[in-house]
């Protein structure tokens, strides 16, 4: 009887327990696509390489290694998705593996500035000291690349507002919060991989802008100064998503809506006060809460959950309550 008595008592126990995945055991759409890009680059590598061994064009062998460092970083997002969605019920995780995604977002973000700063490198180095250019063959390259990496940011579709380029967040969008947009640059594994091929595609705009300049009109100093240029967008895109990705990493407050929101659906009834709230992202939209509720008539902890709105993204939610005290 006691053993029956027992496990009644764990199955209805069971109600109070829930998994920590978040979402993030589903396989999401940024995997597939980062997948496809990183296909297309590498091929795209190869054949550049193969050409430049047989054609013996130091221009498509230097495209060629530089195709192989992006899709370097694009297979660090996949790893990232891959990880995140096998590990996601993983009890080491306190609070799943949304946080992966945003790592794999920092690591991309630092990488593209590192190819930022070689291309500032590589761009002082030639305006000081000149290199002969072999027009054609590295116009070719260039037009290649540009083809390439232009699929690859229709397949990413990913737009990046404002608040992904610069980490602030735009007005204008109701849904806009702290480093991203609410609907896609939360996924910042998404974002990285993006800001990595429209970096390669603004490159070979740029390089087909100054290798004909060059060439017609014999500018040129345009290349190595369209590659400093391109160096200072693309520095510019990787500190924003360093401080969108960092924030959710040292798990920065969630956006002061969120938290307003929460704070005003449990004083609504004029007898309850917020006294401690602390909101903050455990993965793409999701984010956990700790609210501590002083009452002069306390409910329950279930009782308050209840009046959180369910739109708020809000995964996991633990709350005290204190009865209030004359």
């Amino acid at each position: 009887m006691n053993v029956y008595i027992q496990r009644m008592h764990e199955e209805r126990l069971k109600q109070w327990h829930h998994a920590h995945a978040f979402g993030q055991d589903v396989r999401r759409p940024g995997e597939s696509k980062t997948l496809i890009v990183i296909v297309i680059t590498s091929v795209m590598m190869l054949v550049e390489l193969v050409a430049g061994v047989i054609y013996g064009s130091m221009a498509l062998l230097a495209d060629g290694l530089h195709m192989a460092s992006h899709a370097a970083a694009l297979s660090i997002n996949a790893v990232a998705y891959i990880y995140a969605r096998r590990h996601a019920f993983d009890k080491e995780f306190s609070f799943g593996t949304g946080k992966v995604n945003t790592l794999g977002g920092f690591t991309g973000a630092v990488l593209l500035g590192g190819f930022a700063f070689l291309m500032v490198s590589e761009s002082l180095s030639r305006l000081v000291s000149p290199v002969p250019i072999a027009f054609n063959q590295a116009i070719l390259v260039a037009v290649l690349g540009l083809i390439v990496n232009g699929v690859s940011v229709l397949i990413l579709e990913h737009k990046p507002s404002r608040q992904a380029a610069d980490g602030h967040a735009d007005e204008s969008d109701e849904h806009g919060h702290y480093g991203y947009v609410h609907q896609h640059s939360h996924d910042h594994n998404l974002v990285s991989a993006y800001l990595h091929v429209l970096a390669d595609a603004l490159t070979s705009l740029l390089a087909i802008f100054a290798l004909l300049g060059a060439k017609y009109f014999g500018f040129v100093w345009m290349d190595p100064t369209m590659g400093i240029i391109g160096a200072v967008l693309v520095a510019r895109w990787s500190l924003g998503l360093l401080r969108g990705t960092s924030a959710v990493l040292l798990d920065r407050s969630a956006p002061e809506d969120i938290s307003e929101r929460i704070r005003l659906s449990i004083e609504a009834g004029g007898h309850d006060r917020v006294v401690d709230l602390h909101v903050w992202s455990i993965g793409p939209d999701t984010y956990a809460a700790i609210v501590s509720v002083v009452s002069e008539h306390a409910k329950s902890p279930s009782e308050y959950k209840r009046l959180i709105p369910d739109d708020l993204g809000i995964a996991h939610t633990s709350i005290e309550v204190h009865d209030y005290i004359e």
